[in-house]
């Protein structure tokens, strides 16, 4: 009966199917124990009720990666039963999954540093980077027992695997019952599959489930990365265009109001100073006490005391936020006044445009315009978004030429850039811009071995890396006060983004993004505290107003110096869903509607006000619907450019 019906053959495959659910399982475990502290999941209740709703993203991973195997264990094939075919679907079977598998301890370490589950993203990143077999080779190393964690966790897979087969008989003795049934099964497992891999829903009118589903069900935003696993955040985002535009019913007279995408300032008299920004690498707000005065955290250490220094001479706000949470993220919403939310704008299909930046306005009045970053040329894709913008000039590791000082990993160490830096700009004609981009700041958190042991590290090898950078610039700053050009400058201090914290109050949801902005001018005449809210975005529109440009510009930033008209707020991506910050409260959007309104201390986004709706609210769901569509608009239909044209 079992020959002729197939039985021990089901019985085998949803035996096979069911190793991975456990699997999954151990995966989420070991991702929460790695990344505890960012997960809000502290209860073992709150685990499995969780787990439970994640159970449905494990089946639309689950069902995509095994979808060949579970076809080709369903086929009545007459040979199915033969150890050859067995051995077939053995490789079919850990092949596909184990490949899948591995995303997950991808994101046992790189959730620290991406706050989100690994999309197809990383492979736009990734492709701007000429040494990715040495990249793996270092994570690898580095991280060697997550490797060691992979290899364990499959063997012990391949084990329970084999512990359960299927029996080789001899032929079926009644063929038609064999593929009657063979074909019923076939399509009832595919209709099955197909809304498993919906969510378990086979309702036309309702789309399959995406990441932002995973907030569903969470109690803190936090927690949906825990709810998903990365393949499904892999998967879902195949072939994906995230950069589609918005059909919220917003008029042109609320995007004016409201974001007032195009601006104009005339405030402060026509000027040419030279204006270096500079863009730190991984600079999160933590780590610098001068942006720290009031935060009251107990046993605060700083670990860059020149730029605490030259904040006391500075404008500086306590209260900024990146855009982003990468290094291209960065430099786009920095430079260009282009945040990233799902995916880059640097990798979209939009981003080969006509894009109105502060290097174009200052290319436009003949200014020298130049970026100078250590690393590899093209990597981080700098070089080609760079052309895009119009930098005069591109120096990299290519134009400083001697690799002696190469960190091994991503670039030039910046003592020796800077030095580098310096006798660039030492020969310009004034006025020049530059941006400088750091490198030493990150993974694998290297200093020269000369430097070993001068940096406090606090059981943190970050902050001797951030130690070590903020040692290079007092040297470059000091050296170039020497230089004429030194005090007719602008300068800009910021981060690309955050990166792994000590203190808890920077481990909540909004706070991950927490940069430093630093304005510096040597007369002095930039110099206090503002502790209204800042982004990245609106370096771009203050340097505009700053050296009086009176002509129509577009810029979704505001400066932070004039602008009366629109309220200070930040806006960036986190949990599949957009996080606006302005006036009282934080509201988070999932793309269609509100689902989330928080008191703007609660940065950690744990009390849902969302039952106490208010005019305040209901506005700030406006501001958010409106920046989003003018976004998506101006980004597809390609009105990035000059206004003016």
């Amino acid at each position: 009966m079992e020959s002729i019906f197939r039985i021990r053959e089901y019985k085998v495959l949803f035996y096979r199917l069911l190793l991975v659910y456990l699997f999954y399982f151990i995966a989420r475990v070991l991702f929460l124990i790695y990344n505890y502290s960012l997960l809000g999941v502290e209860t073992t209740y709150e685990f499995f009720r969780l787990y439970y709703y994640g159970l449905a993203f494990d089946t639309t991973a689950i069902l995509y990666v095994n979808s060949l195997f579970i076809l080709l264990s369903l086929l009545p094939l007459k040979f199915s039963k033969t150890a050859t075919y067995q051995r077939f679907l053995f490789y079919v079977y850990f092949i596909s999954n184990l490949i899948a598998y591995s995303l997950n301890f991808v994101d046992f370490i790189y959730y620290k540093y991406n706050f989100s589950r690994t999309t197809i993203s990383v492979i736009n990143v990734l492709k701007d980077e000429n040494h990715i077999t040495g990249m793996l080779l270092r994570f690898l190393i580095t991280y060697w027992h997550v490797l060691f964690l992979f290899i364990l966790v499959s063997f012990f897979w391949i084990y329970l695997y084999k512990k359960y087969n299927v029996k080789r008989e001899s032929l079926v003795i009644k063929p038609t019952y064999y593929y009657a049934t063979s074909v019923l099964m076939i399509v009832l497992i595919t209709v099955l599959s197909i809304g498993g891999i919906r969510g378990g829903d086979f309702k036309e009118s309702t789309r399959p489930i995406n990441l932002v589903d995973a907030n569903r069900h969470v109690t803190q935003i936090k927690q949906a990365d825990f709810v998903l696993n990365t393949p499904f955040a892999f998967i879902r985002t195949l072939f994906k265009n995230t950069f589609k535009k918005a059909n919220y019913k917003v008029s042109k007279d609320e995007i004016n109001h409201l974001i007032q995408p195009i601006k104009q300032y005339d405030v402060n008299p026509k000027s040419k100073p030279n204006i270096i920004v500079i863009i730190i690498e991984s600079f999160d707000r933590e780590y610098s006490g001068a942006f720290n005065k009031d935060m009251n955290i107990k046993d605060f250490v700083s670990y860059t005391p020149f730029i605490d220094s030259l904040a006391n001479h500075s404008l500086i706000y306590p209260n900024a936020f990146a855009n982003g949470y990468k290094s291209i993220h960065g430099m786009s919403s920095v430079l260009a006044g282009i945040p990233s939310f799902k995916d880059a704008f640097t990798s979209s299909p939009f981003s080969k445009q006509e894009i109105e930046s502060i290097v174009s306005i200052l290319n436009d009045i003949d200014y020298d315009t130049s970026f100078f970053h250590g690393a590899a040329n093209g990597s981080m894709g700098f070089l080609g978004f760079g052309n895009i913008l119009g930098f005069d000039h591109y120096y990299g590791r290519t134009e400083y030429g001697n690799d002696d000082d190469f960190d091994g990993t991503w670039g030039i160490w910046d003592e020796k850039f800077l030095e580098f830096t310096k006798r660039v700009l030492d020969k310009k004609k004034e006025p020049f811009f530059s941006t400088i981009f750091t490198v030493s700041s990150h993974e694998p958190y290297k200093i020269p071995k000369e430097y070993e042991g001068k940096f406090p590290s606090e059981n943190n090898q970050m902050h001797q890396c951030i130690g070590y950078t903020d040692f290079s610039f007092k040297k470059f700053f000091e050296a170039s006060k020497e230089e004429d050009w030194f005090d007719n400058t602008i300068f800009v201090i910021t981060g690309d983004h955050g990166n792994i914290t000590t203190y808890e109050v920077y481990n909540e949801t909004v706070n991950r993004t927490a940069i430093p902005i630093l304005f510096y001018k040597p007369d002095n005449s930039l110099k206090g505290v503002n502790k209204e809210l800042a982004q990245q975005i609106d370096i771009y529109p203050t340097l505009v107003d700053l050296i009086g440009y009176d002509q129509p510009f577009r810029s979704w930033g505001r400066s932070l110096l004039n602008d009366t008209i629109i309220e200070p707020f930040t806006i960036n991506y986190s949990a599949s869903g957009y996080v606006l910050q302005q006036n009282d409260y934080i509201c988070y959007f999932d793309g269609e509607k509100a689902t989330g309104f928080y008191d703007i201390g609660d940065k950690n986004l744990e009390n849902n006000l969302i039952d106490q709706s208010n005019e305040k609210m209901d506005s700030l769901e406006l501001v958010t619907k409106t920046f989003v569509a003018d976004y998506f608009d101006r980004i597809i239909n390609k009105k990035l450019g000059n206004p003016n044209k």
